[in-house]
């Protein structure tokens, strides 16, 4: 048996060689399940040949990127892009933002299964709880659709201000409390979290959690209208849907306005917008930023841990 040793909280563990487990990984980076289990099997081998029967993740991880880089460079990249992530001590907390139909949800959802983050939260869970807490009379936009908030204004903007936009941003500004008590309380508890919906918004979320270098924002968008409107439908489709297509479609320039106003927000707050048109393009690019903020290759290669 060959055990493979790995330290966690300055305590050593030893477990059992397992190329199924090693697959999995490897499949994660990108890696198609042939290969994987190919370079598995070869790491497996090597170990049998030099007779070894305990050794270290840092030592197999070497090996792994040695046969990797031999494959793929791009590959080795992502491998190692992925363990830097997962071994920070810190939680991430990921914040995608962005409208409805542009695809926050599912990129979320493959971030997730990528990084391995168990806990999502769309903000429109967020909202619904704070409606049980604060009446429709004490804050009448928080009761509406973000892209019908203006309907619910109190007092009319000045002629100067855009209608939606003013609703928009009020509604917003109300979500971002509940917001950034889920982000505050995850970095509390040290629980990894991806956050997602239209109340992302660059500029709301208070300045001192979005210095944290575990913080992360991202908004995506669409700039065709067409594949925009696919894609609500595509999202009113579903059996266990239960949203109005009509509703959208009577909404969608004040969606695009909104859209316009949050990408604008991005480019002020040095928040990166990706153009969400290919899923896999999207969630790639979103993970490399992450793992520029732990790390590439070259820093992984240095780390003794």
């Amino acid at each position: 048996m060959i055990l493979v040793r790995r330290e966690l909280k300055g305590k050593v563990y030893s477990e059992p060689f397992s190329k199924g487990i090693l697959s999995r990984t490897l499949i994660r980076a990108e890696l198609n399940p042939s290969k994987a289990y190919e370079i598995a099997n070869k790491i497996e081998s090597d170990l049998v040949e030099r007779d070894i029967s305990s050794i270290s993740t840092d030592d197999i991880v070497k090996r792994i990127v040695e046969l990797l880089e031999k494959e793929d460079p791009l590959i080795a990249e992502n491998y190692l892009n992925w363990r830097k992530i997962r071994k920070t001590d810190a939680p991430l907390i990921i914040l995608i933002g962005g409208v409805s139909g542009v695809g926050t949800s599912s990129i979320s959802y493959e971030i997730s299964r990528k990084l391995g983050i168990k806990g999502m939260m769309n903000t429109d869970m967020i909202r619904e709880v704070m409606r049980k807490i604060v009446s429709k009379e004490l804050s009448p936009v928080l009761h509406e659709s973000s892209f019908m908030a203006h309907e619910a204004l109190r007092v009319a903007p000045p002629p100067e201000f855009d209608y939606v936009l003013a609703g928009f941003k009020d509604h917003v500004g109300t979500v971002s409390v509940g917001v950034e008590a889920v982000i505050e309380r995850a970095l509390t508890e040290g629980i990894s979290i991806i956050i997602e919906g239209v109340h992302i918004v660059p500029g709301f979320i208070r300045r001192d959690l979005m210095e944290k270098d575990n913080v992360l924002m991202f908004v995506l968008s669409l700039e065709d209208e067409e594949m925009h409107k696919s894609r609500l439908y595509s999202r009113c489709s579903d059996g266990w849907a239960h949203r109005s297509l009509q509703k959208y479609l009577d909404n969608f320039d004040a969606i695009r306005k909104i859209q316009k106003y949050i990408k604008d927000q991005g480019k002020k707050e040095g928040v990166p917008v990706v153009e969400n048109i290919d899923r896999i393009t999207t969630k790639d690019f979103i993970i490399n930023s992450i793992a520029e903020t732990y790390g590439g290759l070259n820093n992984v290669r240095k780390d003794k841990s």
